[in-house]
């Protein structure tokens, strides 16, 4: 007798709001210090990028959203770098507006569709494209896109995969990211060169204002 086959975890249907419509290029920040986040959003919102993604790479990371959340209604602050349902738990309690992780497991993607915000898993492979669809899934992160295969492996998997499509994240500059935006299967992409160390530490907000604006036309 044949072993059954492995059952496929089911939760409630995704948000019908998808991140990837937010913006055609969503800045990815890492903030050493709370009291940037404020200005910075306001800064890329002027510069016509609402969609802001803070990472929880820092011990600000958390504050950062909140102050976001709190302080500038125009921008839509994200977390990033979700990697546990206590990351889900505390960032859409401080305000986040939707999640990207890098990666997913069952637990994390439950905890992420039960948030009720928009949310991203990461994937690098065709396999877990497939596994994420199989789940009702098709929006996602493309992580780390340069060093996954960038635009080729991208639109390797738009003939086979249609249904799927991504936010590629991951080594992605103002040079390469209109070719991503021209794939049928990408929504936006994220990047942070928008966001020079210089900058933020001279607290210039004028250039990351100028550099938001370059960005925000890339699509065309």
């Amino acid at each position: 007798m044949t072993s059954p086959a492995p059952a496929v975890a089911t939760t409630s249907p995704a948000p019908s709001v998808s991140v990837l419509d937010l913006a055609p290029v969503v800045p990815v920040v890492v903030l050493e210090d709370a009291a940037d986040a404020v200005p910075l959003a306001r800064a890329l919102v002027a510069g016509g990028l609402p969609a802001i993604e803070v990472t929880l790479r820092t011990a600000a990371a958390l504050d950062a959203i909140a102050a976001i959340a709190r302080e500038v209604p125009t921008a839509s602050v994200g977390a990033g770098t979700v990697i546990s349902v206590a990351n889900v738990a505390e960032t859409v309690a401080a305000g986040a507006k939707f999640l990207v992780s890098p990666g997913w497991t069952d637990t994390l993607l439950a905890a992420m569709r039960a948030s009720g915000v928009p949310f991203l898993p990461g994937v690098s492979s065709a396999s877990e494209v497939v596994a994420l669809l199989e789940r009702g899934v098709t929006d996602m992160k493309f992580f780390p896109a340069e060093a996954a295969g960038g635009t080729a492996y991208l639109k390797a998997l738009a003939a086979p995969l249609p249904q799927a499509r991504f936010c590629p994240t991951g080594g992605i500059s103002a040079a390469s990211a209109p070719h991503y935006l021209a794939l049928p299967n990408v929504g936006c992409v994220g990047g942070s060169w928008m966001l020079p160390s210089e900058a933020i530490a001279t607290k210039d907000w004028a250039r990351v204002e100028r550099l938001a604006a370059e960005a925000a036309t890339l699509r065309g």
